[in-house]
């Protein structure tokens, strides 16, 4: 006589983002029983409804307003731009619900459970989710925490007023200010800053450090920020914003730094983009053996496992980098471990991309990194000075960069600063993945004229001939 089949695993995930909704449905259809829970009628998460992809939309229309610019200098002339607004809203709506939609479907077809509403561990197997003032409590084997993170406001800054912003009330759109002080240059307040800019805005950009993009290395944001330069009104570098105070018809915003006195600023909106932080507050995390760092941060094991045994994390809560591809690769990981087969998050390259005009890409080991940790690297650069593609595009101000490990001459890192970066930067990463040297690169045979050959020059530079630039390697 067979036995009767043992019922599916149930798993819960909380939080419907790249990760979550990548977990959950990789789960169901390895046979699991899954319920996907989150705020959020529809999946999606922070990166698909206030943060990526609505970014990425309004990023593309200021790409597209930098063009018409930029078109005249070519013979092609356009006449000024007009914005409108409630249009371009409506735009951006139209693709976060198409997406949103577009994963409700998939969520049904795989028989994935989803459950609206705010969820609280009771304890190691058990989570209350609250909606509408009603509890439902769900029993699970297994549960994967995937609830993103939240703009991070420091408390000075922190002031009840409808002309301070956070990253989410930016991408609604409110209306296109005279005068946008921008707190913090990093992505965020990069990519936001650049759009507000191209739709009229007069930006200035705050940041307390001296360099924009502090994790990237110099010489690629040096690309960026020239540009930025000539596009914003203002950036201050080593500078902070000491306090915020809404006056009726403006923001008054005092500024302090090194290189200047005091001063005080007027602005018709401000945005603070000083980061964010995870989102692990109020799920009840205490009622499990669960620990959080300093930084709140959920503690996980190379399979993403929590010290609660039935309880993993997966995404923003789990750690740096806070990225959507990174969950995503997370939760495979977490969902394989929970099936016990051999898993571990172990990658060689976790690619960042900044979407900013030129946009900025990196993967791997970079240049400022070596050097923190005492390991020793060359690198080699290909000015795209010398690309016929970026030339004939107008772009000619990019730059390609390998850090190369000399012993074995094994690219350990690659940033791409550059129209376009974030596409490029899918090879580079893949062949740090692979382990490949930089003969590889230089032997791959890659088509002419285009951005992707950057990468070919740049290798080719390093072992001693590139037929259309004229340097010695930089060691």
């Amino acid at each position: 006589m067979t036995a009767p089949a043992s019922p599916p695993a149930r798993l819960v995930v909380l939080g419907a983002g790249p990760g979550g909704y990548a977990a959950a449905f990789l789960a169901a259809d390895l046979g699991m029983a899954v319920t996907l829970v989150d705020a959020k009628p529809l999946p999606g998460g922070v990166c698909l409804h206030h943060g990526c992809i609505p970014s990425k939309a309004l990023l593309h229309v200021a790409h597209l307003i930098h063009e018409t610019r930029a078109a005249g200098d070519w013979g092609v002339r356009f006449a000024p731009p007009q914005i409108e607004l409630a249009k371009l809203r409506d735009w951006k709506q139209g693709v976060v619900g198409k997406l949103t939609r577009g994963l409700g479907s998939l969520a049904r077809a795989r028989r994935v459970t989803y459950l609206q509403g705010l969820g609280h561990f009771e304890g190691p197997h058990t989570l209350h989710v609250q909606h509408d003032g009603q509890v439902t409590e769900l029993a699970f084997d297994y549960a994967i925490v995937a609830t993103g993170s939240v703009p991070a406001i420091p408390p000075p800054l922190r002031i009840d007023s409808p002309r301070v912003l956070d990253s989410t009330a930016a991408l609604e759109l409110p209306d296109v200010p005279g005068t946008l002080l921008v707190v913090g240059g990093g992505y965020i307040g990069l990519e936001l800053g650049s759009v507000y800019a191209a739709l009229g805005s007069r930006v200035t950009i705050v940041e307390m450090t001296g360099s924009l993009l502090p994790d990237a290395d110099r010489d690629l944001v040096a690309v960026l920020e020239k540009r930025l330069r000539s596009e914003v009104e203002a950036i201050l570098l080593n500078t902070r914003v000491a306090s915020l105070e809404d006056t009726g018809d403006a923001v008054r915003a005092r500024l302090t730094s090194a290189a200047f006195d005091e001063v005080e600023h007027r602005f018709d909106r401000v945005l603070i983009a000083t980061g964010r932080a995870p989102n692990t507050r109020a799920l009840g995390l205490d009622k499990t053996r669960a620990q959080l760092d300093a930084h709140r941060f959920v503690g996980v094991d190379a399979q993403r496992r929590t010290a609660e045994p039935s309880i993993y994390a997966i995404g923003d809560v789990a750690g740096e980098p806070m990225l959507a591809h990174k969950a995503a690769h997370e939760a495979r990981v977490a969902v394989e471990a929970i099936l016990g087969r051999p898993t571990a998050f172990a990658p060689a390259a976790i690619p960042a991309v900044v979407f900013t005009d030129p946009e900025i890409a990196w993967t791997g080991l970079s240049e400022t990194q070596a050097r923190e940790r005492g390991i020793a690297v060359e690198t080699s650069s290909f000015p795209w000075g010398a690309s016929g593609r970026a030339t004939a595009m107008g772009r000619a101000e990019g730059l390609t960069k390998l850090v190369i490990e000399p012993s074995t001459q094994r690219v350990l890192g690659v940033g791409v600063a550059g129209t376009n970066a974030g596409e490029l930067i899918a090879e580079a990463t893949l062949a740090v993945e692979l382990g490949a040297t930089v003969q590889d690169l230089h032997l791959t045979i890659h088509a002419h004229p285009t951005l992707a050959e950057t990468l070919m020059h740049a290798a080719s530079l390093y072992v001693g001939h590139s037929p259309d630039y004229l340097r010695p390697r930089t060691r």
